[in-house]
């Protein structure tokens, strides 16, 4: 659509169930946030894992959102011949400010009917974490919120650990 001059290249958009959907800009502290969990997650699990940053995610039929994480299934091309699909992720992140509408109402359905088998959507507003596991027909039938001092044990990823001090920063209270 943007060869063909529909949508301006620059134009944050993804694919929702069909739909085009804007996306919020992204501020500081969003971005900030998504760094700390990039650099926390590329430092423990890039040698087993892909850790894609604010990349799509193919989901079959007609969905193409960009999350602002993903931890996918390694793969040497670095996902170069394809974006990543569903049965890749391990972990798919939504950091959430005025996107926290959005990522819960449309976007956490479409991953639960993909069987993506966890998803964090990290609310900046009232800094906590809420996990989302076992996925069955568009729902989560597991749902966790994490506060400040938990700590967060991906269900698929082994071995791995994140604080919210390393999500929000020792200084987020």
């Amino acid at each position: 659509m943007g060869a063909t001059g529909i949508l301006d290249p620059a134009d944050r958009v993804e694919l929702l169930d069909g739909e085009i959907v804007y996306m919020s800009p992204i501020g500081a502290r969003h971005a900030s946030v998504v760094n700390r969990i990039a650099t926390h997650l590329i430092q423990r699990v890039a040698d087993r894992f892909t850790v894609i940053v604010q990349n799509p995610v193919r989901l079959m039929p007609n969905s193409e959102p960009q999350p602002d994480v993903v931890v996918a299934r390694y793969r040497h091309d670095f996902y170069e011949s394809a974006h990543p699909a569903a049965e890749d992720v391990a972990l798919l992140i939504e950091v959430s400010d005025a996107s926290l509408r959005t990522d819960r109402a449309i976007k956490l359905p479409i991953y639960g009917r993909q069987e993506i088998v966890e998803v964090w959507i990290v609310d900046l507003l009232d800094r906590v974490v809420h996990v989302h596991t076992d996925p069955i027909r568009g729902y989560y039938r597991n749902v966790r919120t994490f506060r400040d001092g938990d700590l967060l044990k991906p269900t698929v990823i082994n071995g791995l650990e994140i604080g919210l001090d390393d999500i929000f920063g020792r200084n987020h209270a």
